[in-house]
């Protein structure tokens, strides 16, 4: 099959959630013989930075547009007067739409999937020049992210705005949904939202899949006990989930009970999260070169989500490397688990620090979590799998 895949940012490097979901969606098509074309818009935050080229892209067609997103205070005001939701009326811009106009015209694609919400302003115009069947893949709820997010804010004027946005976007959700030929989707909990919108188009619940033979962990070259967050601090759940893990227990890991050192990582940490650091106990370590080297070098990783919604890739790589993993049950959400088997649930600050009291002392234990969180993996994430039922819900509404 000829497949066109739209995303809202560079999936290059992949080094987020997003990037790791596309890229291993790409990987494992071409694997299986089809003809992949991802056209990316480029926002002009990631713009003009030097990264290494990709081996993928020499297997692929790959296109990559410049637009900036970036809002003025005016802008801003003058949305709150309207009934359209900013964050993804700023993905639109009429030079795209006419190159991928031209390009979905001279090439007769049989699937073109669109990567979440932000590349939907281009639905209508696509729709109008092809017969190609149009997929919507759903990396979360995009409006109960924001829902959550207004739910777990004190300001009143934060609360207010983001219910707002949640409203309009939830309106803007429910409108777009049923205009594509089917849904994909990582849990069971979003098909079943989806559902009780009253969604009447095709939903295939496919989870994330990972190429696990990138994930070779190695004992000898991991630190125990040691605690790690790795994530890109520009999506606000991730904010607000370490945030709250660090104002809970930023004391315990100075001078009390919690005897291990704490590392932080990952994309676009703000500066002021230097304050947090404390020699030798605390370490905020920004973007890192390799993010599975990191990951194999500690060994207790913390998913202290609060809102947000879909899979998190963190957690199925995280399991991939055997980690002992720490997660609230929003973060785990649509993984198959066995709470204190393949993972700890923890959704207080009470159970957060018994989890951490008994991971930090018991290494066996920890390690044997670790050991069966990879079975896991193994057995309902394997990147062929899942791309082969990817292959088959496409043949199915074709």
């Amino acid at each position: 099959m000829r497949i066109l895949i739209l995303t809202h940012r560079i999936p290059f490097p992949q080094n987020g959630g997003y990037p790791i979901v596309v890229g291993n969606t790409v990987k494992g098509l071409v694997s299986l013989g089809h003809d992949v074309s991802l056209i990316s818009i480029n926002v002009k935050k990631h713009s003009g930075k030097l990264r290494e080229r990709d081996e993928l892209l020499d297997k692929i067609r790959y296109i990559e547009y410049d637009i900036d997103t970036r809002l003025t205070m005016v802008e801003a005001f003058s949305n709150l007067f309207t009934k359209n939701p900013y964050n993804i009326d700023k993905y639109y811009n009429a030079g795209f739409e006419r190159l991928l106009v031209k390009d979905i015209k001279e090439n007769n694609y049989d699937i073109i999937q669109f990567e979440g919400l932000f590349v939907a302003p281009y639905l209508s115009a696509i729709r109008k020049i092809t017969s190609a069947r149009l997929i919507f893949r759903a990396h979360n709820i995009e409006h109960q992210v924001w829902q959550k997010l207004s739910q777990q804010k004190s300001d009143p004027i934060k609360r207010w705005y983001l219910s707002l946005l949640a409203r309009r976007i939830k309106t803007y959700e429910l409108e777009l949904l049923d205009k594509f030929d089917g849904i994909v989707v990582f849990t069971g909990q979003d098909k079943n939202t989806m559902l009780s919108y009253g969604i009447k188009i095709p939903i295939s619940v496919l989870p994330i899949g990972v190429d696990l033979s990138k994930y070779q962990p190695d004992a000898l070259k991991t630190e125990f006990p040691s605690l790690f967050f790795l994530g890109s601090l520009d999506w606000l759940p991730n904010r607000e989930g370490i945030e709250w893990f660090i104002d809970n227990f930023h004391k315990d890991l100075i001078d009390g009970r919690l005897k291990v050192k704490f590392y932080v990582a990952g994309h676009n940490i703000p500066e002021t999260y230097d304050d947090y650091e404390v020699p030798g106990k605390v370490f905020i370590q920004g973007e890192v070169d390799n993010a599975l080297e990191f990951v194999n070098s500690k060994s207790i990783m913390i998913v202290p989500l609060l809102s947000g919604g879909g899979m998190r890739v963190k957690i199925v790589e995280g399991m991939a490397m055997q980690k002992c993993i720490i997660s609230t049950s929003l973060g785990a959400e649509g993984i198959n688990f066995t709470n204190g088997a393949n993972i700890i649930i923890a959704n207080n600050t009470d159970e957060f620090y018994k989890a951490l009291l008994k991971c930090i002392a018991d290494e066996h234990y920890s390690r044997e979590i670790g050991r069966n969180a990879r079975k896991l993996i193994e057995d309902e994430h394997d990147l062929n799998t899942i791309t082969t039922g990817l292959v088959g819900f496409y043949q199915s509404i074709i």
